[in-house]
């Protein structure tokens, strides 16, 4: 293992790491590339879906990077532990801030203060709703690190310390941010420049502007007695747009009245 600082070798960049030499990756990165760093007790999930289609072409390609840290290694005694009971008592275990601190502070080697530039997020089901707008934030950035929760969650001086944001995916309970930092990780990677391919795709998604995609079609023409809208055969772009906004407001006045109020609110505004 060794703490040495990275070194660049014309487009591609080359860093040393405290993972253990099986989550060690051979793909290249592009230097200045896109990272993500996420503190586990499972490094061998990752990159698990991200591994797949666009997300994992392009990190083969090395269009943005990968750094599983295994939290285990971080642990105390002769059994590695993570976690201790509560204070104050309760049900379950509670993540210690030594072991998580180490971790955490492992990952900042090399990376910005500045959280604009270098977002630090614990996935947690207190945070805040994750967004589509958090995508785009993340995905401007440098990179961003991540922290994967397990059993009764993180000591808050953890939090405290290292001015960790909390994302949640919803309102429902997880046994552990795994899922959840995958699904961050995928809406994020995909707004990264060239990933995808065609950055118009992106535009056109459902809250790209605040409301639900409108409905999509493609051939067959008709199929089990249902047809392609003729407005979207016409050829007259204009004719289609309208069509489609007018069914993304539809969807989302129907679906998601939350977001169809704040859609008003702006349009008004």
């Amino acid at each position: 293992m060794s703490d040495a600082p990275g070194r660049s070798h014309g487009r591609l960049a080359i860093s040393a790491s405290l993972k253990p030499r099986e989550l060690m990756s051979d793909t290249p990165r592009l230097k200045g590339a896109w990272c993500a760093k996420v503190v586990t007790l499972f490094p061998e999930l990752f990159p698990g879906v991200l591994g797949a289609s666009l997300t994992g072409k392009a990190l083969q390609t090395g269009l943005w990077a990968l750094e599983p840290i295994d939290l285990r290694v971080f642990g105390t005694g002769k059994h590695r532990q993570v976690d201790d009971t509560p204070a104050g008592g309760g049900a379950g275990l509670v993540m210690k801030p030594d072991v998580v601190g180490r971790a955490l502070s492992m990952a900042a080697t090399g990376t910005p203060a500045d959280p604009a530039r270098w977002p630090r997020v614990y996935l947690s089901p207190r945070g805040k709703p994750f967004t589509q707008a958090d995508a785009r934030r993340f995905a401007a950035a440098e990179g961003m690190t991540l922290l994967c929760g397990r059993f009764e969650g993180v000591d808050e001086r953890v939090i405290e310390e290292f001015a960790l944001e909390e994302i949640s995916l919803g309102d429902f309970v997880l046994t552990g941010g795994e899922i959840a930092a995958q699904a961050v990780l995928d809406a994020t990677v995909r707004l990264i420049p060239g990933v995808l391919g065609n950055a118009a795709s992106t535009e056109e998604e459902s809250f790209s502007d605040g409301l639900l995609e409108h409905p999509q079609y493609t051939q067959p023409r008709e199929w089990k007695g249902r047809e392609i809208p003729t407005v979207l055969l016409s050829g007259n772009h204009g004719a289609v747009a309208k069509w489609r906004r007018a069914e993304a407001e539809r969807l989302t006045a129907e679906r998601r009245p939350d977001l169809w109020a704040a859609y008003l609110a702006r349009k008004d505004g």
